[in-house]
Formats: structure tokens, sequence, C-alpha cells
């Protein structure tokens, strides 16, 4: 088959209008035009009054050769791609240990599967409940303040994915086609279509509920043991004459499964877990992260602003952004994951500790549109001299500001809250504008001037005018700032060398947004099944090991 990349086509373009841009494209009859289906659909709204559809698609033609060699040298015509997916190892009759997957968000829930797939039987140990009984406790944090520190918006079946926008992009390098197998098995799994073609494609909470069961399934049914409630307490690491080599795993009852392969995807809110690596000597290292609030304004805003007179149209959708500004203080502030016609989310894991997430359904059509404006921290903010822990200092960082945010919601996980115009003018909140706040349990207005270091409240005062250069009204008084926003991404990488591995531990795999090596549902994912290939190598290579010569 043929690629075809930029046919722009005009938003209220017919259904045949496609056919026909083929049609052109190739210079062929119509009768010559086999079958075509579209793998990439998008729009160019960089002028709102003049947005066009674009489209890449597939054909099938009947002389093929012949086009090819006369469209050589356009650089919009070639083969299409080979994405299949190929399986790099299949599991040996008898396995002297099977493999233990902790965690079961994006990446180790492809991790497990890819492994179970290839026939490895995976063990997977997840602190957290499943999926919908998770979902019942998240919402009684949300409804009634209450908290279940194992099951909530960051533990249980699913990670902390299931409750955000579902977004399925990423700026990941992807040459072996890994992001296709996550959209292809997400399908399957009960997703719409339209992700495997659309440009940002994204699915909602409620939908990945359901994947996220029909996903388990399909681990079990091929062999897979899926344990909730099964918190991981310690590791048994054997310190070797060679290096140090994970024999087991304990969990918090007290059983012991021994194990030589285990995939660490324990999200980036495992602080526990964290500090349990920390303390056997698994090497972590601190890692940079950002902080902030969340803003909300009238969806209609944001789409006006990004597609003018094109606002509403159903091509289009809810209009997103992303925005950057560098500061005079040296920082940076930009937003972070955009949830589009979305809600503002009550994310904490701990106890006196408050922290802010954004989500959307799939339809993305409540009234506001949410996301974090938040300012990049380095390791030199949280050094341990002021936050103790070595090199889990981030994570006292975190937790100093997200207590704080506790106390000034009242103490009870109302979020702390304030007008954009009073936020600016360094003044309190009274009283709501016409932007009425999404997140439950509720807000309480205040000064957030002290909800986070005297720099990033400097950063953000300063960019909120500059954001309202490129989106008329982003700084408007009522807008709404929700605080705070901490876990946008680990503070720790626990790192590992080019086969996966921890550096100093043999046999343990960190993948995922907890280690350090991701952000977001799609590029866990494909973390996640790149660890689960190299865990497949090791396996079958220490029962087989490749023929090295004399």
């Amino acid at each position: 088959m043929l690629r075809l990349t930029e046919i722009r086509l005009p938003l209220d373009h017919t259904d045949g209008a496609l056919r026909v841009a083929i049609l052109e494209r190739l210079g062929i009859p119509t009768e010559n035009l086999l079958r075509y289906e579209i793998a990439r659909s998008g729009h160019d709204a960089r002028k709102p009054d003049a947005i066009v559809a674009v489209y890449t698609v597939d054909v099938e033609i009947s002389d093929e050769p012949a086009v090819l060699a006369r469209l050589a040298h356009d650089p919009h015509c070639g083969l299409t791609p080979d994405t299949e997916y190929r399986f790099v190892a299949q599991a040996p009759a008898h396995l002297a240990t099977r493999p233990v997957v902790i965690g079961m968000g994006p990446a180790g829930l492809f991790a497990a599967l890819i492994l179970a797939q290839s026939g490895f039987r995976p063990i997977i140990l997840e602190r957290g409940k499943a999926v919908r009984e998770r979902t019942k406790d998240t919402f009684a944090l949300w409804r009634q303040g209450v908290l279940n520190p194992e099951s909530n918006a960051q533990f249980g079946e699913g990670g902390a994915g299931t409750f955000s926008d579902g977004k399925l992009h990423s700026q990941i390098k992807d040459p072996k086609h890994h992001g296709r197998k996550v959209l292809t098995e997400f399908v399957k799994a009960g997703a719409p279509p339209e992700i495997l073609y659309v440009s940002k494609p994204h699915i909602g909470t409620f939908r990945l509920v359901s994947m996220v069961e029909n996903m388990r399934a399909t681990i079990e049914a091929l062999g897979g043991e899926i344990r909730f409630e099964s918190r991981v307490d310690d590791f048994d690491i054997d310190p070797g004459i060679d290096g140090a080599q994970i024999r087991g795993v304990v969990l918090a009852s007290g059983e012991r499964i021994a194990t030589d392969h285990v995939v660490l995807a324990i999200g980036h809110s495992a602080r526990d877990t964290f500090e349990k690596l920390h303390a056997r000597g698994v090497y972590i290292e601190p890692k940079p992260f950002s902080i902030g609030f969340r803003i909300e304004h009238p969806q209609s805003l944001i789409d006006r602003c990004r597609f003018g007179r094109n606002a509403g149209n159903s091509l289009l959708g809810a209009a997103d952004y992303k925005l950057v500004h560098h500061c005079k203080n040296g920082r940076s502030v930009y937003s972070f994951c955009m949830c589009p016609g979305g809600t503002v989310v009550a994310a904490a894991s701990e106890p006196g500790r408050l922290v802010t997430n954004g989500m959307s359904q799939y339809s993305r059509s409540e009234r506001n549109a949410n996301s974090g404006i938040v300012v990049g921290i380095t390791p030199e903010d949280y050094s341990p001299t002021d936050y103790p822990g070595g090199p889990l200092a981030g994570i006292a960082f975190q937790r100093h500001w997200e207590e704080r945010a506790f106390d000034l919601g009242g103490g009870n996980y109302q979020a702390p809250g304030q007008l954009v115009g009073d936020f600016l003018a360094g003044r309190p909140s009274a009283e709501l504008g016409s932007v009425i706040p999404s997140y439950t349990p509720g807000v309480h207005l205040c000064d957030l001037g002290s909800a986070l270091p005297d720099y990033a409240i400097a950063a953000i005062r300063e960019a909120l005018p500059a954001f309202d250069k490129k989106i008329k009204g982003f700084a408007m008084h009522d807008a709404v700032l929700t605080g705070v926003e901490t876990r946008t991404s680990s503070p720790i990488r626990i790192t590992r060398n080019d086969t996966y591995q921890s550096l100093n531990t043999h046999g343990l795999y960190p993948t995922g947004e907890g280690a350090g090596y991701a952000g977001g549902i799609l590029s866990s994912a494909v973390d996640g099944i790149k660890v689960a290939e190299a865990v497949a190598l090791s396996i079958t290579h220490s029962i087989n090991p490749p023929d090295r010569g004399c």
C-alpha cells in the first residue's frame, strides 16, 4: 500500500471529498483506487479563521509500482510502513521462577500483557484494589472527604492515568512502533477505533475503567496471576560476588514470592516503596519535576480563542492549549496535562496532604477547561540540607507543600483556591466570580501566595499575563487557581542500564513514571513493553545462552 500525507481539506468537506483528493494527488482514474483507510486525521488551527482538516491515508491501487515511480520525488507519497508488533521471545516449557510485575498502571499493565502473550505467566502485584472498587474509594474522597491511603487516584488497578484525560499521544521516539501496539490493544479492550488515527487520541476516565478490566481478563486467560491489595513491603536482594541480584519480594502479609525477575512499575507516588528500595541499596538519583496550581476557565473562552468562528465545529471538539513562558528569575512556567471540558480532582494518597490533578471524560463536555500551570524544579531546589532523605529529598519537598495546601484548604481535603485577578494583585479572594471551580470536596478561597516557594509564586505571576497575550482572557479576573499540583512526575529516577535493569541490582527492571522513564499513559505503556521484552530475552538467554563461538 501507499501512504499519502498532508491531504488538506476544508472543515466542512463532504464525505466524498477525501476520495477525490486522493485521486487528484495520485493522478489516477477512480477505477484504479481499490480502497483506502485513514491512517491519521487532525487539523491545522494556526490560523483560527482558516482551519483545515489534515489527513494521512493508506491507499491500495491497481498499478502501485508505476505510480510510486512517477511520484518518487513527492515527499508526501511513499510506501505504508510496517507497524505490526513482533514478540522478541517465547517462554520455555518450564520456568524456574515466574517474573513478578509490581504495579498495574500503564507500564505494569503492558509489561504484564506482553509477558503473558509471550507465555511467561507473570505474577502481578497491585497494592490497591480492582478498578471498580478503587473507583468507589476515589469517589469517597471526592464526595465525602474520606481518604483510603491504599485505594485512591494514585493507587489501584489502572494507575494514576485512570483518573485523567486519558490522553494517548506522546513525543517519544518510537522506531519499533510500540505505541501502535499499545493503541491496538486498547481498541481490542474496548477503546474507540478512532484512537488509531486521530492526531491527539484520548479515551476519558469511564471508558478506561472497562478497558482495564478487559485487559486484566486477557492477562489471566493467558496464565497471568493478578493479586490486588498486595503491597510489596520489602525486597530480597542477594549482595552476590558479581553484584546484587533480586531473589524475591516480601508482601505486607509476610508472604515471600521467589523470583529473579521483577518489573518495578510502582508509579510516581509509591513513596514508601522508594524508601524501602533506597534502604536496600538500590541506586536512586534525584531528578527534576514541576509544581504549581490548576487553573480553570470557561471552555467556551478557550474554544473561541483557539478556533475563532469555527468554535463548536464537531470535527474540532473542545480546544486545548500548550503554553510556556521563560521568566526573568530563570524559571520556566508551562501548562501541564491540559484537560478540555474536564474537572479538577483530588489526587491525594497520604493523610494530611493535599494534591490536585485534572481529568476529562471522553465527551469533554464539562463547562470548564483546566490545566496545571507549573514551575520547573531541580534537585538544587530541594537539597538534603533543607529537605532530608538524600536522593529522596524531592519527596520531602513535595510533602511539605502538600501539607501546606492541606492546611490552607481548612484541613478537610478542601483545596485552597484563589481568583486569578486576586492572585496577581496579591490579595486573598473572598468570593467566586463567573467561573465555578469543579474540584470536590470543595474549594476554600484564600491567598495562595504562601502555597508554593516564593520563586514559584513570582514566576507564575509573571507567566499568567504573558499567557494572556497568547490566549486572550487567560488572565481574566474570575479564572480560578486551585492548589497544589505536585505529582507532575516522579521526583526520583531508579537508574537503569542498557538492558533495562537497575544500575546495581540485577533482575530488577524499573519502568514507567515512577522509575523516572516516562510521562503519561502512552509513554509509560511503551516503556512497559520495552522492559517486558528485556525480561523475556533475559529469561530465554539464561536458559538457552546465545552461541558465542569457540
